[in-house]
């Protein structure tokens, strides 16, 4: 009988595995169910990047090896951080992964050796763990309280661990807190990092999902912010393409070129008809992410101002396309709930703990259907009796 390899037995699928299977029972005997578990944009891509795509496709001679990123993708990256955030960065400070997910996944590869730590945050995005764990190194758990708005205090991390730190990870606007951090974070994470010679890897797949009238930013934007790190930059949820898996690395040339070095052994390079989809996104209009985000506020307004208006005290998220939302008092654990809630209404959310042990008490929820659909879920959740 195969056994599998020992590293795998810190992997579990666990709750995800029980609601998955619980939504196919509830659909198979004929309930309506509301799918707010799963971050997939319901928006659609703009058609110029469709064309794009759709047009490099009709050749041939795109369907071999890309084996690099192009010189056009690259620079069209480069026009982007100085559009959007008013960055500079060069041609070997950036190169493109399959998505923000498998560029994490193999950081800690890139950059760990044994007794190296990984400064993450919990609750955490579960990739932001199996990239430490894949790359041999030692975990130290930064915790991300709500009383301090879910951002980290840099003081408290023990002497001791920072000295042992290779990096540490960031992100915001944070899947899943939902919360949105100010200059002062990003100025107190790069003097962090050179007082004890960390490296900085900040996600910032939600910069243009932000609300209540805030700028999203890119952490390269901040003095001194390319000597100490890198930021991984998604076209995913901007643009509605994340089956396209596009996302880029920014930053200190020496990072780069570890995870360059790595994938180099491992990948043939981003596929020219999706390089070709990135280029006309990079290059193209950003009316539509503006307005989009707009919409995602309109679901925020209607999902989490109506639960509040039936009695549950859910806050307003800062930023991102979820819903960050303590669990009513009555109710013991975020996974109790989570299969409470499905089984009285058809609601399927994501319990706190798939993030980290400081989850507890947490529910996630998607913004993946219109406002009118969120009233409807807010309405089978207080017709529902759960809150009482």
């Amino acid at each position: 009988m195969m056994e599998q390899a020992d590293r795998l037995s810190h992997f579990q699928t666990g709750i995800f595995a029980a609601l998955d299977e619980k939504k196919e029972e509830l659909l198979a005997s004929g309930r309506k169910v509301y799918n707010l578990s799963v971050g997939t944009p319901d928006f659609k891509p703009a058609p110029h990047v469709m064309e794009a795509m759709t047009e490099a496709c009709k050749h041939a001679e795109n369907y071999v090896y890309a084996l690099r990123d192009f010189k056009e993708t690259l620079e069209a990256v480069q026009r982007y951080y100085k559009k959007r955030f008013g960055v500079d960065v060069l041609i070997d400070e950036i190169t493109a992964v399959h998505g923000t997910q498998e560029g994490i996944g193999h950081i800690g590869m890139s950059l760990l050796s044994k007794g190296d730590y990984a400064l993450l945050p919990n609750p955490g995005y579960p990739i932001f763990e199996v990239g430490a764990y894949l790359g041999d190194g030692e975990m130290y758990f930064y915790p991300l309280l709500a009383e301090n708005n879910f951002l980290p205090d840099f003081d408290a991390i023990p002497e001791e661990v920072a000295q042992k730190a290779k990096f540490m990870i960031l992100s915001y606007p944070y899947n899943p807190v939902c919360s949105v951090a100010d200059d002062s974070v990003y100025e107190k994470a790069i003097a962090f990092a050179k007082k004890y010679d960390i490296l900085i890897i900040h996600d910032n797949a939600y910069s243009d999902i932000i609300y209540d009238g805030k700028e999203g930013k890119s952490f390269l934007s901040y003095e001194g912010a390319k000597e100490v790190g890198v930021e991984f930059f998604s076209l995913s949820k901007s643009f509605n393409v994340t089956g396209l898996r596009i996302s880029f690395a920014v930053g200190k040339k020496e990072i780069i070129d570890a995870l360059k070095l790595l994938r180099s052994q491992i990948d043939f390079g981003m596929p020219i008809m999706i390089q070709k989809a990135a280029i006309a996104a990079l290059d193209g209009p950003l009316d539509m992410v503006k307005d989009q985000c707009k919409e995602y506020e309109k679901r925020r307004d209607a999902l989490c101002g109506g639960f509040r208006e039936i009695g549950w005290n859910v806050p307003d998220s800062q930023g991102t396309m979820f819903v960050w939302a303590p669990i009513p008092e009555n109710f013991r654990s975020s996974e109790e709930f989570c299969v409470e809630l499905m089984e009285r209404t058809g609601v399927i959310c994501t319990p706190g703990t798939s993030f980290g042990s400081l989850g507890e008490g947490y529910v996630r929820f998607a913004l993946v259907l219109p406002p009118e659909k969120l009233r409807e879920v807010v309405q089978v959740v207080d017709e529902s009796g759960i809150l009482k």
